[in-house]
Formats: structure tokens, C-alpha cells, sequence
């Protein structure tokens, strides 16, 4: 479930919520957080986030600091074979489709938005068998790639996916190179969540979506070598482990 931040030990991969007095002023290792007007902020441990971190809070003119220990997880490695050549090694065309795809999701990520739906718990957006771990070292067709940033959930095509928690559709895309057909969502304060290799997307730019509402259906679309869902959620640019996030 979230962490709140009242406590004072965390882990990497964490996304932590916290809430002060309206009008109340957050900095997390001297940087600014934006805080609702509810008095909600929040903020994300990524997978190295060093050992010590601190909040400092600004309240009626007085600073109150927290001291926050961060645990070390390890990652396990985790080797996939048979993914198409030009998925795992693109040429140069294939390279301008990712540069214009990562434009359009670093817009989304860099949302500010004013929301108070971070506070309630979150739910899986389907259930089904693990099949990819946050933080992982990935080595793709024998080649060491990026970290996994997300989790990897198989299930059968045409499962629903639903939304873990209220947020408003900030990107559908009908066929992304790695991540095929993908939706976005914004849950504000800079929290956004990404549904990935869909087979169908059943909602439209802009709505809002509810918790526990039809987003789309489990696919195999982009890079992929089954029928799963890659469900990933990031604190601006920041990735954190979504499994860490429900109960």
C-alpha cells in the first residue's frame, strides 16, 4: 500500500505521500515539492535512491526536518529470448519513431497537476502471474539493456485492466514502438501511471477515470513476447515499484 510519510524508514522503489497544513511549504533534500491544496505532496525513492533523505516542512513560519532512512534492495537479472532483432537492436528510423514516442510520455511525466486523488489506497489494474519485477537487469536476446522500470503482469488477451486508482487519461497511443498500443494517467502532484502492450484501449484523451474502471484489455502489442500487461508508475521522472503500492 502507499507509504505514508510519517514513518522514517522507506525502500528503494517507494512512492511516498505525505500531508501537512494547507498552505504549508515541503522540500525533499533542499528541492521544493508542490503540495496540494489539501496539503497533500508526494515523491519517489527510484530504484538507487541513496540511504538518507530529508523533509523538511515549513508550517506558520517554522522548519520541522525528518531524517528518512532508505533500505538497499538487490534486483535480480532476468534474460529474454526470441524478441524480434529490430525490437531489441532498432536502426536509425525505428530510432527517430522512439525519439518522438519519448517526447510524448516526457510531457505527461512532467505534469504538475492540482489533485487529491493520492489519497486512498491503490489496487492491482489486473490480476495475474508475475512475469517482470521492478528493478530488474534485463538482458534482451543477450544484449544487457536498461532496468526494468515497471512490472510485468501475464495474463490472457482481452483480460480488463483497470484503473488502481483515480486519475485522468493523459495519453492514449495507438501503437508506441516499444510499448505498442499505451495509455497514461495523471493522478497529480507529478504522479503518473503507464498500461502498456494493450490489445484495446476503452477510454479517451481526457477523461477521468475512477478507481476500478475499464481502462482497456491485456494485448501483446509493440515489444513483446506474450500477452501481459507492463504497468509502470513514476513520480516525475522518477520510477517506483507499482507492487509496493497495493496491499
Amino acid at each position: 500500500m502507499t507509504a505514508w510519510a510519517h514513518a522514517s524508514t522507506y525502500q528503494q522503489g517507494e512512492l511516498v505521500v505525505g500531508q501537512v497544513e494547507p498552505g504549508a511549504q515541503v522540500w525533499l533534500n533542499g528541492q521544493p515539492l508542490q503540495v496540494s491544496n489539501a496539503g497533500l505532496y508526494a515523491f519517489g525513492l527510484g530504484r538507487n535512491a541513496k540511504a538518507n533523505a530529508v523533509i523538511t516542512t515549513r508550517s506558520a513560519g517554522v522548519d520541522t526536518q525528518q531524517s528518512l532512512n532508505v533500505q538497499q534492495r538487490s534486483y535480480p537479472q532476468q534474460k529474454i529470448n526470441g524478441l524480434p532483432a529490430k525490437k531489441v537492436t532498432p536502426d536509425p528510423k525505428a530510432g527517430l519513431r522512439i525519439g518522438a514516442d519519448n517526447q510524448k510520455i516526457g510531457v505527461v511525466r512532467r505534469s504538475q497537476s492540482q489533485a487529491e486523488w493520492l489519497n486512498s489506497s491503490w489496487i492491482m489494474p489486473v490480476q495475474g502471474r508475475i512475469s517482470g519485477v521492478y528493478g530488474s537487469r534485463r538482458i534482451l536476446n543477450g544484449v544487457p539493456k536498461s532496468p526494468h522500470n515497471g512490472v510485468d503482469i501475464a495474463a490472457a488477451a482481452g483480460t480488463p485492466i483497470v484503473a488502481p486508482i483515480t486519475g485522468q487519461v493523459a495519453l492514449v497511443h495507438k501503437d508506441m514502438f516499444y510499448t505498442g498500443k499505451t495509455l497514461m494517467l495523471d493522478h497529480g502532484l507529478g504522479v503518473t501511471s503507464v498500461y502498456a502492450h494493450m490489445q484495446s484501449i476503452n477510454v479517451q484523451l481526457g477523461q477521468l477515470v475512477q478507481q476500478g474502471e475499464v481502462l482497456g484489455t491485456v494485448g501483446q502489442t509493440g515489444r513483446a513476447t506474450g500477452p501481459h500487461l507492463h504497468w509502470g508508475v513514476t513520480w516525475q521522472r522518477t520510477h517506483v515499484d507499482p507492487l509496493l503500492l497495493v496491499d
